[in-house]
């Protein structure tokens, strides 16, 4: 019994009821914070006393004794009528007090670390998940431009010229690859309208069939751009023309200007 020795030698009279009310407060008091070891010291102090009245030779009560048992009695019956009272804070040893405030505190710690360490763990898979984003942009780009560099240095790439309607205007080119597709690009063009964009069209050789859609462009501030088409809408074989028409931000499914820039599939 670590501190339960102070408690030893009241264990016995309290069986016995003879403690005075403080040092019984005191036991009781330690008795209630769950001590295994001086309840079941209790317990068998309580058998002990029952065992007393077996080992005492039989013998009538006196009068006098009587008397006095029948006050006792009385005074019990008149005592238990009354409302217990509770212990006062006094009678609550300070080592119990100290124990009950150090438990809340660090009830009151875990519950602050955990929040903390949740966020923590929050704001890792955040940067974690960013990293990762940017990550597969960058490998995305890689192979965006390992593709554009091997259809413009691929010799079997077909280059095609894209006329402006002003002859004195700039010329684009494009190189189109059976496999990798169609790069076009382009210097010192003129910034389309507000909310237009630069929209790349495939007309078809087949008579009556629409030009088809592609890919949207705005050049960058020195005019230049250069827009890679990976998979075209149709093939090289079928295709007559690439033409390029200034059309609203978001493209259209079919030309509404004229094309800015042209040039025949040879």
């Amino acid at each position: 019994m670590k501190n339960c020795d102070q408690f030893r030698e009241l264990i016995e009279a309290y069986a016995l009821g003879a403690l005075n009310p403080q040092d019984r407060a005191a036991l009781e008091a330690h008795l209630a914070t769950g001590c295994a070891d001086c309840a079941k010291a209790v317990e068998e102090a309580r058998w002990l006393v029952t065992q007393l009245a077996y080992t005492a030779p039989e013998a009538a009560p006196s009068d006098m004794l009587k008397g006095r048992l029948m006050q006792t009695v009385r005074a019990e019956a008149q005592s238990l009528g009354k409302p217990r009272v509770m212990p006062s804070k006094s009678a609550i040893p300070f080592w119990l007090w100290a124990g009950v405030a150090a438990l809340l505190v660090f009830s009151i710690y875990s519950a602050w670390n955990t929040r903390r360490l949740n966020n923590e763990i929050r704001d890792a898979n955040n940067r974690a998940a960013s990293l990762r984003d940017e990550r597969e942009k960058a490998e995305q780009e890689l192979i965006l431009a390992k593709r554009e560099a091997m259809i413009l240095m691929d010799p079997s790439s077909v280059k095609i010229a894209l006329k402006s309607g002003d002859a004195q205007g700039p010329q684009l080119e494009a190189k189109w690859h059976s496999e990798w597709g169609v790069v076009v690009m382009g210097e010192n063009i003129p910034m389309p309208s507000p909310h237009h964009v630069l929209q790349l069209w495939f007309i078809p050789k087949e008579a009556g069939k629409m030009p088809m859609p592609s890919m949207m462009i705005r050049p960058d501030a020195n005019g230049k751009f250069v827009l890679l088409v990976s998979d075209p809408p149709e093939s090289m074989d079928a295709t007559k023309a690439l033409a390029i028409s200034e059309e609203p931000e978001g493209g259209s499914p079919w030309p509404t200007n004229p094309p800015r820039y042209s040039g025949g599939v040879s």
